[in-house]
């Protein structure tokens, strides 16, 4: 359950027959990708920019979970990403095709030693949302307590471990040809990436992330975090209470829902602050699905809930307190 380059590399150099196809599959979806790009890219046509739109989502998808956390950090980035392509990647966040529901029914009895007929009073036949490492279900306890059950795909850590040596090898054979912004410590930012998702496929861990960060937002009525289900949760399942609310996505559907976007996003950058500069533990990966908007108001603040805490981080006291002097 760690990410370990150096140990990864050679595990997988003794198994060629596992990754010399995935080698070639990689390489033959990004080379007719980067293709695509290079004779389409420029093209002032929105039916082609939607085409090629369409054409990365399904590239990235289709590649897996490592290739999709790289798409989903894209889709909160429309300073790298072309506008009219974020709308496709803003799918990666949590509107993937889901697995089979009787792997996800096995791996909660695996995990939390019952079937779910004995754990919950109703479990849907059909997931809520599906991301890039795990399905969500919007599950009911007894006595009307509506829980979101997180189940994570099948074989995780064989593809995370495969997939991370041959893109940190494709990489760093890679880096010396690209621009200096890109190619400059790849080995090193790609590292930094693995270690997170590794991180962020053990349950247990996030349900610590999870109790540590509502802690520190306990008193701010404006921040909202749900609550962990110890007793249903383990390293490949997590329960947590479900929120009700509205993705924090589409300002037209925010204000239909008679919600303050201004309001909202006051209390937004209020928190973000909060974490980085007075608690020094910060959600990491903030992105549209990830956070609701709730309603009601605390005087000029929105109500915000923050979910999904598989990857956080903290910042040192010494860059805490340069950043916020430099603030000053």
């Amino acid at each position: 359950m760690r990410y370990a380059p150096g140990k990864d590399a050679r595990w997988l150099l003794l198994r060629p027959w596992i990754y010399l196809p995935r080698l070639f599959q990689i390489i033959w979806a990004l080379t007719g990708l980067v293709v695509s790009l290079l004779l389409r890219g420029r093209s002032k046509d929105s039916e082609v920019q939607r085409k090629l739109a369409r054409t990365l989502l399904r590239t990235l998808t289709n590649l897996g979970p490592c290739f999709i956390k790289v798409g989903q950090a894209l889709s909160t980035r429309p300073d790298l990403i072309r506008r009219d392509w974020l709308d496709e990647l803003t799918k990666l966040q949590d509107d993937l095709p889901s697995f089979d529901h009787a792997i996800a029914l096995q791996t909660v009895e695996e995990e939390l030693g019952a079937p779910v007929e004995q754990l919950f009073e109703d479990f849907p036949d059909v997931p809520v949302a599906a991301a890039s490492l795990g399905q969500v279900y919007k599950a009911r306890l007894h006595g009307q307590h509506w829980v979101a059950v997180k189940v994570q795909r099948p074989n995780l850590a064989f593809i995370l471990r495969r997939d991370m040596v041959l893109i940190r090898t494709l990489g760093v054979l890679g880096a010396p040809f690209l621009p200096l912004n890109l190619g400059f410590g790849l080995g090193e930012i790609i590292d930094e990436f693995g270690r997170s998702l590794f991180e962020e496929i053990d349950y247990y861990c996030e349900a610590d992330n999870a109790e540590r960060f509502s802690a520190l937002f306990a008193d701010n009525p404006a921040v909202t975090i749900p609550k962990v289900e110890r007793l249903l949760s383990a390293r490949r399942v997590l329960t947590t209470s479900w929120i009700h609310g509205t993705k924090m996505r589409d300002r037209q559907e925010l204000k239909a829902q008679r919600l303050n976007p201004p309001a909202l996003i006051r209390t937004g950058v209020i928190s973000g602050l909060q974490q980085l500069l007075e608690y020094g533990y910060f959600h990491a990966d903030p992105h549209p699905g990830n956070l609701f908007a709730l309603s009601g108001q605390t005087g000029d603040l929105g109500h915000v809930a923050y979910v999904d805490f598989g990857m956080m981080d903290s910042i040192s006291n010494s860059d805490r307190l340069t950043l916020t002097g430099a603030v000053v």
